[in-house]
């Protein structure tokens, strides 16, 4: 009997994958969110911004490290790649289950080398027609505009991430931010789907959440501080 091979046993010796999780009273989602990872990788850290609910145990749970930082996606992902050992990095949301392809798309993308970030495949966990329909408007802006959110995750070797700036503590389009200092030529779109969840949209509506990120993409364009859109986010 043949024996199963873990796709990640092709990445290079020592080239260990981290992954870091941002969370905010993300418990109802998070463990799907880790299950999904743990098996392959080999460090997950989970940076908690002061989480009400029970976050951190689900985490802990889950076997992942748990750090605390300021609140903010931004100081949150920076803490956790600073005390992250591995040489590549997978930038995670908290409420974000890749699916089960994902490990032989990221260890072809590992095996190409480190001059490019990969992005997944925005899939919205909702049966709703207009999420079909946002889904087909972020592959656009991603392919087009070389604009893939946060919530596609972004798998990222540390020298390129270092090479560009590394990742800056803004409160808010801390995303953005890094994937425009990386470019269109260091960005790639891997053949697996990142499965987000849709409560924002239809907790406020398809049209005003959308609307609302377009508008916050707009401010931060126009020079309008992080600060300010994350208020304007919430």
């Amino acid at each position: 009997m043949a024996v199963p091979t873990d796709p990640m046993q092709n990445v290079q010796p020592g080239s260990m994958l981290s992954v870091v999780i941002p969370a905010l009273n993300a418990a109802p989602r998070l463990a799907a969110t880790l299950a999904a990872v743990t098996a392959t990788v080999g460090e997950i850290l989970v940076v908690d911004g002061g989480s009400a609910d029970a976050t951190v145990a689900v985490a802990l749970a889950c076997g992942a490290q748990v750090l605390v930082a300021p609140r903010g996606r931004g100081p949150q992902l920076a803490a956790g790649v600073a005390t992250a050992r591995g040489e590549w990095l997978l930038l995670l949301h908290a409420d974000t289950c890749l699916a089960p392809d994902w490990p032989a798309a990221a260890a072809a993308h590992v095996a190409a080398g480190p001059g490019r970030a990969g992005y997944f495949r925005l899939v919205l966990d909702s049966a709703d027609p207009r999420a079909r329909r946002l889904e087909r408007a972020v592959a656009w802006r991603s392919r087009v505009l070389a604009l893939p959110y946060g919530d596609q995750g972004l798998l990222i070797h540390r020298d390129l991430l270092a090479a560009v700036g590394g990742l800056r503590p803004l409160p808010l389009m801390e995303d953005v931010d890094l994937v425009r200092r990386l470019g269109r030529a260091r960005l790639v779109a891997l053949p697996a789907a990142a499965v987000t969840s849709a409560e924002r949209w239809e907790r406020e509506g398809w049209r005003r959440r959308s609307a609302r990120n377009l508008f916050c993409l707009a401010a931060w364009f126009v020079g309008v501080s992080p600060a300010r859109i994350a208020r304007l986010y919430r």
